[in-house]
């Protein structure tokens, strides 16, 4: 056991003594150590539960004969965090969470590790800490909230953000949009749509790093418990048989994921988080990896902000094992990569079952032959962009405009809630990447906007920060090479007319190269926003969105 480093010998009695300081008996440390990573916290709504998972976790543990000792990990809520300077935190997380694990996990050498994540940065950090450390690990999530009810309608987070842009356009009162207020939110859980959360513990699953229901059961079902239990009880089994991530985490189960991705149209969001965590694993991910999955994939669910279905009908119709079985009828998952069932996906499959159609779509019905996803390539976007094709109106698909250039966020929300934005303009949002923001923000207040003020089938916005996983609209992120490194984006002048061809992945800015290298001269390299504390180092070492934002291996300065 690798946990005998800190408690077996003459020598390590002073340890021995601290951890009966702890209340464990000789009993108790006989056996073998688990780490229980426990994200739980009173800010998150998503994480507030997390003790209750983490008591089931450490109940099935000890079940299985292991000693269960816990330790916290941050979270950002990013719904709170959203439209303000904490915004810029938000990814920047992920880093720390993942180092400060490795800290954890090394200073006292656990035998394994059972992850608690729910929402956004805190699942690819966590499971970028699993496949550093390499020890057994299994993860189980907290869960996803429950739709609210509004006039019969189930709701979501995405309907408060663009009821904000209804009151700003006179098509909603304010009395209105407190009355959704009360109900959009109704209890503990990762946001009810396939936003960035749900989508990275969907994708845990797929991965093999979560047990089947990891991804889709609701945060309140008694169900989420006993499958806490469950994973308390198989990280028992996987430090028994020594099934590792990097057993688990190859190139194949990342493709598995990545197909999986496009047939829910998840975040764009995990075109970012999938290469970093494969970065960790030593599997080499990449935006032509996104895009060659994508062209072969159909888009079988359309849930919020795509469509009207959410998280809990997804479970309902069959959840992840429905959807990877569809998939399977197109060779198109690799059903021999191993999970922390210790069994491969092929066998997880045997009671895998499609409950209702309207939720999954047959491969031979879908909502698109190819994936919810796209990666657009082009003079305006060198190293690639993403949007989410599946949350994109038809009129928009193809679409030429001119830019409407703003320097920040907060630039273009003045300028759309002003109701200074018309129909067919293209709103460009720079200097948000993950050097320029630094952070690379979420932006779901200005789509959110957009949409709420019945903009979304005229208007596109694109920027070299990010959207939300709650954003729906022709919203492209993750533009590189960023402003701040001088990308094309940077170039870009208001009246530029910018071409949008998402069924030909091309996003391109219509001014001549000439004209583009004149101003290139001009440009120079803003000073930094932030010049102190953690943010400044982050600007210093993180890359660009197209590498998943991950730090420079070099750690130049």
């Amino acid at each position: 056991m690798r946990s005998l480093q800190m408690k077996q010998g003459v020598e390590k009695a002073p340890h021995r003594s601290l951890f009966k300081a702890l209340g464990l008996t000789d009993e108790e440390l006989s056996r073998p150590i688990i780490g229980v990573v426990n994200a739980q916290n009173e800010v998150v709504p998503g994480h507030l539960h997390l003790d209750q998972i983490a008591q089931a976790v450490k109940a099935g543990i000890r079940m299985a004969g292991g000693t269960p000792l816990e330790f916290p990990a941050i979270a950002v809520c990013d719904g709170i965090a959203m439209n303000h300077a904490g915004m810029k935190y938000s990814l920047a997380s992920r880093e720390l969470i993942a180092d400060s694990i490795e800290i954890m996990a090394t200073a006292h050498p656990f035998d394994a590790l059972v992850f608690i994540p729910n929402c956004d940065k805190v699942v690819p950090g966590m499971l970028m800490a699993a496949a550093r450390l390499n020890l057994p690990s299994i993860f189980i999530s907290g869960g996803p909230m429950l739709p609210g009810i509004h006039q019969g309608k189930k709701v979501s987070l995405t309907d408060m953000f663009e009821g904000v842009g209804s009151v700003g356009a006179g098509k909603m009162t304010e009395e209105g949009l407190q009355e959704l207020e009360e109900c959009a939110c109704p209890g503990c859980g990762s946001c009810s749509g396939m936003f960035t959360a749900n989508s990275m513990n969907c994708l845990t699953e797929v991965l093999g790093m979560g047990l089947p229901g990891n991804g889709t059961i609701p945060a309140v079902n008694a169900n989420r418990i006993r499958l806490a239990k469950r994973a308390g009880m198989q990280i028992m089994a996987l430090l028994e048989k020594n099934i590792r991530p990097l057993d688990i985490m190859t190139k194949e189960a990342f493709e598995n994921a990545i197909a999986v991705d496009m047939a829910l149209g998840c975040s764009t969001n995990t075109a970012l988080h999938l290469p970093a965590i494969a970065h960790e694993a030593g599997v080499k991910i990449g935006f032509e990896d996104f895009n060659r999955i994508s062209k072969k994939t159909p888009h079988l669910c359309k849930l919020a902000p795509a469509g009207n279905h959410f998280i809990d009908d997804l479970d309902m119709a069959g959840g992840i094992p429905a959807v990877v079985l569809e998939l399977s009828k197109l060779n198109l998952i690799n059903t021999n990569s191993l999970t922390v069932t210790t069994k491969q996906w092929n066998d997880n499959l045997a009671g895998a079952k499609v409950k209702d159609r309207k939720i999954i779509r047959p491969v031979e019905d879908p909502y698109s032959p190819d994936g919810g996803l796209a990666v657009l390539w082009g003079s305006l976007a060198p190293e690639g962009a993403v949007v989410k094709k599946g949350a994109v109106a038809p009129e928009m698909m193809v679409h030429t405009g001119p830019a409407r250039v703003f320097e920040s966020e907060e630039e273009a929300v003045e300028a759309i809630m002003g109701l200074k934005i018309k129909p067919g303009d293209v709103i460009v949002i720079r200097y948000e990447g993950p050097k320029g923001g630094p952070g690379m923000r979420e932006m779901l207040t200005p789509t959110a906007a957009v949409s709420g003020m019945g903009l979304g089938e005229s208007v596109a916005l694109i920027t070299d920060g990010r959207f939300s996983g709650a954003t729906r609209g022709a919203s492209i992120g993750h533009i590189s090479p960023e402003a701040a490194e001088g990308g094309p984006i940077s170039l870009v002048q208001d009246g530029d007319l910018i071409s949008i061809d998402i069924p030909n992945n091309k996003l391109d800015i219509l001014v001549e190269v000439d004209e583009l290298e004149k101003r290139k001269k001009r440009w120079r390299k803003p000073e930094p926003k932030i010049t102190k504390g953690y943010l400044a180092r982050y600007a210093r070492l993180v890359t660009s969105a197209s590498t998943g934002a991950i730090f420079n291996d070099k750690f130049t300065t």
